[in-house]
């Protein structure tokens, strides 16, 4: 979870250059893609950081991810 900290610290600082909420969404999405080209290892607590987001994003992820 640090590496996407660090990506999330990154994309906030350019939030001043970004023009709304969806563009830095959209930049923190690529930064993550990027980061993920590194990672060798499985994400620790995965299924709890996949349970936070299910209620963060009701409805929203059901289509896309088997809960």
């Amino acid at each position: 979870m640090l590496a996407i900290s660090a990506i999330a610290i990154a994309v906030s600082i350019e939030k001043e250059s970004a023009a709304n909420e969806n563009s830095l969404l959209k930049l923190l999405y690529a930064g993550i893609l990027k980061a993920s080209e590194r990672w060798t290892h499985p994400v620790q607590n995965w299924n709890l950081t996949l349970s936070q987001l299910a209620i963060h994003f009701e409805g929203r992820l059901d289509e896309h991810i088997a809960l």
